[in-house]
């Protein structure tokens, strides 16, 4: 992912309004984020609980920010993330709901996926995968692996 700026930030979200724009709380560290190992940035709001943020790189070169709400109820059994898809997850997986954008959001209408409770899918597809077999080529899986998270983020973006 390119590093962005605040403003570019602020600028991204197409399902929030411009008070919740303004509230957004960038996450912590941001000036010492490592872009190059970021397929998106995502992070929880600190000062407001069950809010997160996610700012994504679409397919055309865009940016996409998805103002994220976290559901009340936990799913029954450990779920899969459907950004990583990581089999071996090291975290929980939690359902995110989120506004869609214009007259479709202010209409109540949301969209909802299972991700990754602090959005550490980057991180888990850059995992070495355990070897499949003999001859099992681990990088070129590995970057699948981070092509099918950048592709999954942004056909979840186009949605809102």
């Amino acid at each position: 992912m390119l590093p962005i700026s605040e403003t570019t930030i602020r600028t991204s979200f197409v399902n929030a309004s411009r008070k919740e724009t303004s509230d957004v709380t960038l996450p912590a560290g941001f000036d010492t984020i490592v872009w190059d190992d970021l397929d998106y940035l995502g992070w929880r709001d600190p000062k407001i609980g069950r809010r997160a943020y996610v700012v994504v790189p679409t397919l055309d070169g865009g940016l996409v920010g998805i103002l994220f709400r976290q559901a009340e109820a936990s799913p029954r059994s450990r779920a899969q993330c459907s950004w990583c898809q990581d089999v071996q997850l090291p975290n929980d997986v939690v359902f995110w709901s989120a506004k869609r954008s214009g007259k479709a959001g202010r209409n109540g209408n949301t969209v909802g996926t299972l991700v990754c409770e602090d959005f550490q899918c980057s991180r888990n597809v850059r995992k070495t995968p355990p070897l499949a077999y003999e001859g099992f080529d681990v990088q070129a899986a590995r970057l699948r692996r981070i092509e099918d998270l950048q592709v999954r983020a942004a056909g979840f973006a186009a949605e809102v």
